[in-house]
């Protein structure tokens, strides 16, 4: 956000705020206030010329939250096999840190949401907006996780409901939110899991307490936001609705 926007917390306009977040010209944005599709702090405005304090407002367009400061990053990491997640490593191991290092270097300082061991890949957030973070994290929230494991051995049909009802684990029950085979092939299942809890290790020690050893694991998928087709190692800017959606799952 610029300087002339209210950093210092001064009113701006409304059109002016949605122009310089790169929502609509100011003259189009005008025409998105005249149709009510913008909403301020939970109620729609129609008025022109109405002013916000824009460190402060939650605006939204269509629904979809509008995130006014431009220092706040988003990304949506495909964290490769073999990478730990830290942003550094003491021992020099290849860790996440390493894969955003040059905006680590030119001063953002980023963390990621949660964790992936070494041994699991896919999608990881790396943010430095610590509200959200922690909400996201939070169990209270329940923001839901996808992964795609292959196991060993055929699963078998009562596994499912097994595993939704809930498995005792040694630091006590657990459950998944959604369970599916997805393929069966040469002794080896893959298998699609989505639950919002966030142990360590959860995935793999809930389907080996119910007899499936998983031999590999990719996380998909975390809450509104999908890994897509994106290559190992890389990383992307979310868009605003997968930030909106983000903040909606914890009442932001």
């Amino acid at each position: 956000m610029t300087e002339s926007a209210g950093r210092d917390g001064s009113p701006v306009r409304l059109q002016k705020i949605l122009a310089q977040a790169g929502i609509a010209s100011r003259r189009a944005s005008e025409d998105l206030i005249a149709r009510g599709r913008v909403e301020v702090n939970g109620k729609i405005v129609r008025e022109m010329g109405v002013k916000v304090d824009p460190t402060t407002a939650v605006i939204r367009v269509d629904g979809t939250r509008i995130v006014l400061d431009d220092d706040l990053v988003y990304l949506a990491l495909n964290k490769p096999r073999g990478y730990h997640t830290t942003m550094s490593d003491e021992m020099g191991r290849p860790c996440v840190g390493d894969l955003v290092a040059d905006r680590v270097d030119a001063g953002q300082r980023l963390f990621h949401v949660g964790r992936l061991d070494a041994d699991t890949e896919g999608l990881l957030l790396v943010t430095n907006d610590g509200e959200l973070s922690h909400r996201l994290m939070h169990p209270s929230y329940e923001v839901s996780k996808t992964y795609m494991a292959t196991v060993t051995g055929v699963v078998g049909k009562g596994v499912g409901k097994k595993l939704r009802d809930g498995v005792e684990l040694e630091d006590g029950p657990a459950k998944v939110d959604q369970f599916a085979i997805v393929d069966v092939h040469e002794g080896r299942s893959l298998v699609k899991v989505v639950l919002h809890e966030g142990r360590k290790h959860i995935v793999r020690r809930l389907l080996d307490e119910v007899g499936y050893p998983v031999e590999s694991l990719v996380r998909i998928r975390f809450g509104a936001v999908a890994l897509g087709d994106q290559r190992a190692g890389s990383f992307r800017k979310l868009n605003r609705k997968e930030v909106s959606d983000l903040y909606a799952a914890v009442g932001l």
